[in-house]
């Protein structure tokens, strides 16, 4: 009884920072109108009327949509806000007219006249927020992102539902001020921050210096940047989520301040302390208070606020103590400096390290955590919950709100993978669960543009009750409106995959491609894989029969490369399974017949198939890097930027591979020669008859990847070859093998 008082009052609390102000409703209604026109044309938006009412919502902070009209008249899309309106515009363009929206192209073909909504269809969200973004998408996807795709971005965000976002460009300008307010020197901030592809563990004190400093060029753009997505953002009603001080600050700090008490941590992510180690202020330390509302007294000036912040001490590091006593001061630190400056502020916290580190995160010390902030001023966001959810076994985070997440991806990798199941019903488990205090859903990945359907499910299930009855029938429909018409074949592909790459379930389940394809070759690799491969071929082959009906859609022929890129993956771990067993057997014939078809026929051929289409280009992906920078010299370091964070992640390999990405060039370039300096020294080894040396080899192909990494070759941006007949010469060559046995 007492659980449920606890959830009641947090809802009542929460829901009282929902919705704006009713003179908001024109400025959110003129936002969705100039999305319509943004993604039909100035011409099929007239046939579309947009307001935005507060009194629609029949419960005070869970938007809801109307829908009307169409036929002879005009379709009429009302909202509680912006984002309800243009959610209810997604759901007529879906559900209606059979269109789709996505990341990789959307199509958008209008059945004439517009269908009619029979009689007024009105539906609202179960719960208060629809979260996106994960800290670290903001250096996986979103780094080199100018206006123009960000705003794309936004008008996805909304059609989407999302209300709550983190918003956090530009942060680095405010610190720059902030520390030089306090005495250091520009030097000394220089030396601190790391370079733009990884501000994200940065700002959440895992790194620091690495592969920086930040140009002063890249300060200006960034406040620019976020200026205009803020704007953007809260013109549709969304609440962005600004960043706090989490404690850690840069060494400087000690120079300034001799005598103040700060902690260095342990290293991170096999850096050692020139790049990690950072330094956590210990939180009763006078100068806390003061650098943490010095940072946000000045970015709110800066930027204006609505009440949410994000900040994360302990993402990924064990805490100097285990005390309760400890993990309770330190939090309410940064709690107390944010409420300095702004009494209605909540702290928006990723729930990450509970799950992450749980040998360290028992009961008491999760309860010190989430009882040092008054109830309804955490949420917290359950960021994975779709595989390892943390709020089954905190009793729903003791009381404190929570957000069920879906993370899916982990460092913005490649790869056909979903736990759909999971997915569907996860959202009503937690809000079933016995008091309950979930308030949303979120999408927490760590990179997006892939694996399109689980983020269209996820975003749908933010406006259900109940999960999608029929996920077979759903995933047809997916592929009926992705590429404007049904097709038996394609359907029928989409659910083998369902049944397969996309029905991934139990704790081991994680979106990082830890293919061979992608990794470090070795005589130790995993080829397992969750679902039969037999399905990802017959999908293969499915997919390719229905070419000929399909070949004009954007959306199918970007799917298509993607599950040939998936089957040529498979079959790299079958045909790297016979080279090691080759080895293993000191069979020379069969070794260099199973390696030269890997590194002189798959991998080239992939790479070929990879260059048809612009959204699989490295080309593409290095030069949004040198288009932020305002000079050569700041062209070429962003671009390395870029090159480190997709391979070696670190001076020395420290995260090796973990970004990974199969991109044209980077195939050729990067994955190949690896793969043929490996095979060459498995065959060297049983044609001399002395062991394979792992370390040897190690050394010698750590040359080849800092030498890729420092080139400075370009890399073609525009795409050659077509996808249909490029993926369809790889199945004829390949296929058969793999039904015959004998790849």
């Amino acid at each position: 009884m007492v659980a449920v008082a606890v959830a009641a009052a947090v809802g009542v609390l929460l829901l009282a920072r929902a919705g704006g102000a009713a003179g908001d409703e024109a400025r959110e209604a003129a936002a969705v109108r100039a999305l319509v026109a943004r993604l039909l044309g100035p011409g099929p938006a007239a046939d579309f009327s947009v307001s935005v009412e507060r009194t629609l919502a029949t419960k005070p902070g869970l938007d809801t949509y109307s829908l009307g009209g169409g036929g002879a008249a005009r379709v009429r899309v009302r909202g509680s806000t912006g984002v309800a309106a243009a959610a209810g515009l997604h759901r007529y363009l879906r559900d209606f007219c059979g269109c789709h929206v996505a990341w990789s192209g959307s199509q958008l073909r209008l059945p004439r006249p517009l269908p009619a909504v029979p009689g007024e269809l009105t539906e609202a969200t179960p719960n208060r927020y629809r979260y996106y973004q994960n800290v670290c998408t903001q250096s996986y996807s979103f780094v080199w992102w100018d206006w123009a795709r960000w705003e794309r971005e936004i008008d996805w965000m909304a059609l989407n539902g999302i209300n709550l976002a983190l918003a956090w460009s530009g942060q680095e300008a405010i610190w720059q001020r902030v520390y030089l307010a306090l005495g250091l020197t520009q030097a000394e901030i220089n030396e601190f921050f790391t370079g733009p592809a990884f501000l994200a563990w940065g700002r959440m004190g895992n790194l620091h210096t690495w592969d920086g400093p930040l140009p002063s060029s890249w300060h200006i753009k960034q406040l620019y940047l976020q200026h205009r997505v803020l704007d953007r953002m809260r013109s549709f009603g969304m609440t962005p989520v600004l960043p706090a001080f989490a404690g850690h600050v840069p060494e400087a700090v000690t120079r300034v301040f001799p005598q103040v008490s700060v902690t260095k941590m342990g290293s991170w992510g096999h850096f050692n302390c020139s790049y990690s180690c950072s330094f956590l202020l210990a939180p009763e330390d006078p100068i806390f208070p003061i650098i943490g509302s010095l940072f946000l007294r000045e970015l709110v000036k800066e930027f204006g606020t609505d009440h949410i912040y994000g900040a994360d001490t302990f993402n990924e590091m064990q805490p100097p103590s285990s005390e309760p006593s400890y993990l309770a001061a330190a939090t309410t630190a940064v709690y107390e400096a944010m409420i300095a400056v702004d009494t209605e502020a909540v702290w928006l916290l990723q729930g990450w390290l509970f799950q992450h580190q749980p040998q360290f995160w028992g009961p008491a010390q999760i309860g010190a955590v989430l009882g040092a902030v008054p109830r309804g001023r955490l949420l917290v966001l359950d960021l994975f919950a779709e595989s390892q959810p943390v709020y089954t076994r905190t009793a729903s985070f003791q009381g404190q709100p929570f957000i069920w997440c879906m993370l899916h991806n982990f460092g913005g990798n490649h790869g056909l993978f979903g736990a759909l199941e999971a997915v569907n019903g996860g959202p009503e488990a937690a809000r079933l669960f016995p008091n309950s205090t979930m308030v949303g859903t979120g999408m927490a990945p760590e990179g997006i543009s892939q694996n399109e359907v689980v983020y269209s499910l996820m975003a749908e299930l933010g406006w259900r009750k109940d999960p999608v009855p029929d996920l077979a029938a759903w995933v047809t429909n997916f592929a009926a409106r992705r590429y404007g018409v049904s097709h038996p074949d394609a359907g029928a592909a989409w659910r083998l995959l369902l049944q397969s790459v996309y029905n991934c379930s139990g704790e081991a389940c994680r979106g990082h491609n830890r293919s061979p394809l992608v990794r470090r070759p070795s005589l130790q690799m995993n080829t397992s894989v969750w679902y039969n491969r037999s399905s990802v071929f017959e999908a293969w082959r499915l997919l390719l029969t229905s070419a000929p009906s399909l070949a004009t859609s954007s959306a199918f022929r970007y799917d298509l490369l993607d599950l040939t890129r998936q089957a040529v993956q498979e079959l790299v771990s079958l045909y790297y399974e016979e080279a090691r067993s080759a080895y293993l057997s000191k069979e020379l014939t069969s070794l260099l017949r199973a390696g030269g078809i890997l590194a002189y026929e798959l991998l080239p051929a992939l790479d070929e198939l990879l260059a048809s289409d612009s959204r699989f280009l490295l080309g593409s992906w290095l030069e949004q890097a040198r288009a932020v920078a305002v000079s050569e010299a700041e062209a070429d370091f962003y671009e390395q930027n870029s090159r480190y964070q997709l391979t070696l992640w670190g001076p020395e390999g420290n995260i090796l591979d973990y970004a990974n990405k199969q991109l044209a060039g980077l195939v050729a370039n990067y994955y190949t020669p690896r793969w043929r300096l490996f095979l060459e020294a498995l065959a060297a080894s049983v044609a001399q008859g002395i062991p394979f040396q792992q370390h040897q080899f190690d050394t010698n192909v750590f040359q080849l990847e800092q030498a890729f990494v420092l080139s400075k070759q370009r890399y073609p941006s525009q795409p050659r070859g077509d996808t249909v007949d490029l993926a369809k010469k790889i199945f004829l060559k390949y296929y058969p093998r793999w039904v015959a046995g004998s790849w």
